[in-house]
């Protein structure tokens, strides 16, 4: 079976697989350390764990009170990464987020202008309520999201490394928002859906956050080390068959590529960067569960989140009560069928 592997190839195999050895061993103290604090929610943060590992942005989306602020926090202190909050607000200015130049003037009355770092000139920046802000406010992430680095006054300043956004939507309260454009979606890694806690989950938060001490996450690894671990994750090899499988599910989500359902439902589908994603998310998945090499179930159980926010539906399919997950739940069983 033919392998693909990143630029980096060509490294000593016994290396990655020692290096893949003791990554395995900090992402479990990561993982014990995330459920000190969240009860239950897996799958959640399991696969804002993904984004992040792989080097990129995850778009939290979920009714308040369901811990998404909480999970960002912790995982800022777990990874230990230097972390900062926007509450975004329909008034909020993009120099809020990026920051502004300010005059200053030295003793011998010389004037000059300093730039005054934002907030986004962090780790781990957390943008809570995203789509509250405007459009002009939230185009301000989109260079940082992409390029790692915002102009002021047309001055390139580049953000730290590395540099992650967790972003949080509200599903149901659309009033006075301002929904992503898809340029933006796009830029999220994957969006990732946070649904009500199981019963056993919710017991347990009610038992342990109401008391007088609560159970606190400390770090289990620091930037430098979460750097590695990316750039391991981009040197696992990933097969033939797993390239098809990514590219066969990619392309069937896009109209014109022969498949009847998506051709009758689907408006415009995923484009290559949703490709890019499960490629680096699925090696990241097989990594978080202990193995060398990612498998087309990894790439399935990643569709979902990879793909629902670079696809948009059809009015005669909205009007029938379809969503996209319905539509990515029959191209997954078709995939794996």
């Amino acid at each position: 079976m033919g392998v693909q592997n990143s630029p980096e190839a060509g490294l000593d195999e016994k290396a990655v697989i020692a290096a893949a050895e003791r990554a395995l061993s900090d992402i479990a103290v990561i993982r014990n350390e995330v459920a000190k604090v969240i009860f239950g929610q897996e799958s959640v943060v399991e696969q804002t764990m993904l984004a992040v590992l792989s080097g990129g942005h995850a778009l939290l989306v979920g009714v308040p009170g369901l811990a998404k602020t909480k999970l960002v926090a912790t995982l800022g202190t777990v990874l230990g990464l230097a972390s900062s909050r926007i509450q975004f607000t329909p008034d909020l200015m993009p120099s809020d987020i990026l920051g502004s130049e300010v005059m200053d003037q030295d003793d011998n009355g010389k004037r000059s202008f300093r730039f005054v770092p934002g907030p986004i000139f962090t780790q781990l920046l957390m943008a809570d309520e995203i789509n509250r802000a405007s459009p002009r406010t939230q185009s301000a992430l989109l260079q940082a999201m992409q390029e790692y680095h915002v102009t002021v006054a047309g001055r390139p300043n580049d953000l730290p490394k590395p540099f992650h956004v967790l972003a949080t939507q509200n599903p149901l309260e659309q009033e006075g928002t301002y929904p992503l454009p898809e340029a933006q979606l796009d830029r999220f890694l994957l969006q990732v859906d946070v649904d009500y806690p199981e019963l056993a989950a919710e017991r347990q938060i009610l038992l342990e956050t109401t008391g007088v001490h609560e159970a606190q996450a400390s770090a289990a690894i620091s930037a430098e080390r979460l750097i590695e671990i990316q750039t391991l994750i981009r040197q696992m090899p990933v097969s033939e068959k797993v390239l098809d499988a990514i590219l066969s599910l990619v392309r069937s989500a896009r109209p014109g590529n022969g498949v009847k359902d998506t051709d009758k439902h689907v408006a415009w589908g995923p484009g290559p960067r949703a490709g890019q994603a499960l490629m680096l998310c699925a090696r990241a998945r097989a990594l978080y569960e202990g193995r060398l090499a990612p498998s087309v179930d990894d790439v399935l159980a990643l569709a979902e989140p990879v793909l629902q926010h670079r696809m948009a539906l059809t009015f005669g399919a909205r009007a029938e009560g379809m969503s996209v997950r319905d539509v990515i739940a029959s191209l997954v069983r078709q995939a794996g069928g």
